[in-house]
């Protein structure tokens, strides 16, 4: 049969050629479209022969070179590859996997239209070679070539930390080098956990021969935020209340994006209450509504309130902490410099308890003695000073005034008893009940003993018993006296204790002039280091040990009593007698000390000095003695 014969074009030799291709009859004079053709469409004038088709269809495939990209249409899925027909004369087998989309799945199917390389136009098999990642990847270079060259902007994904920055893969699988630097407007030290998100960047450096392709998010980060900040400034004033977000904390505030412009949060400007590190009220990336507090538009320097745009608890306190109010709180500070803790009230308002608010008892050193941050405490309110925001709390107050119960259970002349809580150079202080103490004044320690200092009479802690003297109810002090226990026994002591007499004594304290003794009670006397005897050195004496002493002299201007232990009785008297006067240039007597008082002296017809009383009591004796000692 003849080529060009008419019947030709009824016989289904198109389909064998193209399958899906149109009927013959549509072929003679008419437009035929071959879809999966790469060309465009060609027109088949009627009469046309087969071997014209055939001269045609060789003519198209010599268009299908090496290295270039086609396009294709699935023909059927299998389970490892994909098969494709490119119009060429036998087709081409993809891998499956080069279809898997970015979680893995597979979505191509029969008849999908796909481009594809042809790496060969025949392989072993005779298949064409295809390969559809590859065709991907060079599209993909070209249009970031493109947009390098329009400086547009390409979406990527951070896969992974890299040497001096990360890697971001693009469109088709294509790696790009994001440098560190070139990450954001500020330096991220860590870097890792962009890992995996997925931002829009520029194309700053490229080179398709060696396949170097470096990006900036920076770039378009500044280019923005050059826009936000034209816009702000517009309407920045100051007093205006505005929201921003947390860009970044310091241990002295927070730095808030008010939109392309950063402004400074600081840590006193947060809250009207305590706060030891913003990081305790905000994260990075926290919306807040704050006032613009300054502004300087030369400086570009903004300075931010949070708690300015809350209420001032302090306009309420003096009404909600009247003097007087029994409040609740938590201890929230307690200075190393030992003035008292810091009871917080509640947010923004706190009180400080002085140390001596803290107890009418116990003498404390440091508040930490008593008390631990973290502590809830119970307080009474002693002064509000709202304008310069200082409440005063007291802990003491809120049990009774010792002091009260004091002078409604004691009066002056009465008896007390208590330890030595405290010496002075002036005195001692004995405490006569849980926070009220009084004070013995040195002269009113004893009748017979000249105290210049009164820890060599007393030790702390000791047990003693005082007369109330009189109390002063405004300054709230007691004064006491220890020696108005007993009369003043110096109307009885010349005659109870001559000169030489030989005294049973109790033993009361030691110190480096001497040894303090009593000899009765409210009688004390005093042994000088230089007259203790040999065997009193060294010697470890308890209070009111035994000892015995003889009585050297008695000083009744002075109101003292002196006492040896080196020698006896008749030396002890002519001692007393030297020393009770004093020969004068004239050579005559003449009287050191005054005479006894009017009332011995009215109850007996003894002279009035102090030797005339020794001459009388010793006698004959104690002319011997002074008789002995001029023949020496």
């Amino acid at each position: 049969m003849p080529v060009g014969d008419a019947r030709w074009s009824e016989q289904p030799l198109c389909d064998e050629y193209s399958p899906g291709a149109p009927a013959a009859e549509d072929i003679l004079g008419k437009k035929v479209t071959v879809d999966h053709m790469p060309n465009e469409p060609q027109t088949v004038k009627a009469g046309t022969s087969f071997a014209d088709l055939f001269e045609a269809s060789l003519a198209q495939q010599d268009k299908v070179k090496e290295g270039e990209i086609v396009n294709g249409i699935v023909l059927r899925v299998t389970k490892d590859n994909v098969v494709v027909d490119i119009g060429f004369k036998s087709e081409g087998v993809i891998a499956l996997s080069e279809f898997a989309g970015p979680v893995g799945e597979i979505t191509v199917k029969p008849g999908d239209k796909v481009d594809v390389l042809v790496e060969s136009r025949e392989d072993d098999n005779g298949l064409v070679l295809l390969s559809k990642e590859k065709a991907d990847k060079m599209k993909v270079w070209d249009e970031i070539s493109a947009a390098c060259e329009r400086e547009e902007v390409i979406e990527g994904t951070i896969s992974q930390r890299v040497k001096g920055g990360l890697s971001v893969t693009i469109k088709g699988g294509v790696k790009a080098f994001l440098p560190g630097s070139q990450v954001d407007l500020r330096p991220i030290r860590n870097l890792d956990k962009l890992i995996g998100q997925t931002y829009t960047f520029k194309v700053i450096k490229f080179n398709k021969k060696r396949g170097n392709i470096v990006l900036s998010r920076r770039v378009l980060l500044e280019k923005e935020r050059d826009e936000m900040k034209s816009v702000t400034l517009k309407t920045l004033q100051e007093g205006q209340v505005v929201k921003g977000t947390i860009k970044n904390i310091t241990e002295y505030g927070a730095f808030v994006d008010l939109g392309g412009i950063d402004g400074l949060l600081h840590i006193t400007d947060m809250t009207y209450g305590r706060l030891s590190h913003p990081e305790e009220m905000f994260k990075v990336g926290d919306e807040v509504q704050v006032k613009v507090l300054k502004y300087n538009p030369d400086t570009e320097r903004v300075s931010l309130g949070l708690k300015q745009t809350q209420e001032d608890p302090w306009t309420l306190t003096e009404k909600k902490y009247a003097k007087g109010t029994k409040v609740k709180g938590k201890v929230v500070s307690i200075p190393n410099q030992n003035y008292g803790a810091f009871i917080e009230l509640e947010p923004g308002v706190e009180g400080l308890v002085h140390i001596s608010e803290l107890s009418w008892s116990k003498r404390i050193k440091h508040p930490r003695d008593l008390l631990k941050e973290g502590d809830e405490v119970e307080c009474v309110v002693i002064e509000v000073d709202a304008a310069n925001r200082r409440i005063s709390l007291s802990i003491k107050d809120l049990e009774p005034k010792p002091w009260v119960l004091f002078v409604n259970e004691f009066s002056p002349g009465m008896k007390i008893s208590g330890k030595v809580r405290s010496i002075t150079d002036y005195g001692i202080f004995i405490g006569i009940r849980d926070g009220v103490d009084g004070m013995v004044h040195k002269s009113d320690l004893s009748w017979t003993l000249k105290v210049n200092n009164p820890a060599d009479l007393f030790r702390k802690n000791d047990d003693v018993e005082a007369i109330i003297l009189s109390i002063n109810h405004d300054e709230e002090k007691v004064s006491l006296g220890i020696k108005q226990l007993h009369d003043d026994p110096w109307n009885r002591i010349p005659n109870d204790y001559p000169p030489g007499k030989e005294v049973a004594v109790k033993f009361l304290s030691q110190f480096e002039g001497g040894v303090y003794v009593a000899l009765d009670p409210g009688v004390e006397a005093l042994i000088p280091s230089h007259e203790l005897s040999a065997d009193m050195e060294g010697k470890k004496l308890k209070r009111f040990d035994d000892l015995s002493a003889h009585v050297m002299n008695l000083d009744i201007a002075d109101k003292r009593i002196l006492l040896t232990q080196r020698a006896g009785a008749a030396t002890a008297a002519k001692a007393a007698a030297e020393s009770s006067r004093t020969e004068s240039p004239e050579g005559t007597p003449k009287v050191r000390h005054s005479a006894p008082p009017p009332a011995a002296a009215s109850t007996t017809k003894r002279a009035g000095t102090l030797g005339d009383l020794i001459k009388e009591k010793l006698g004959d004796q104690l002319a011997d003695v002074v008789k002995t000692d001029k023949d020496k």
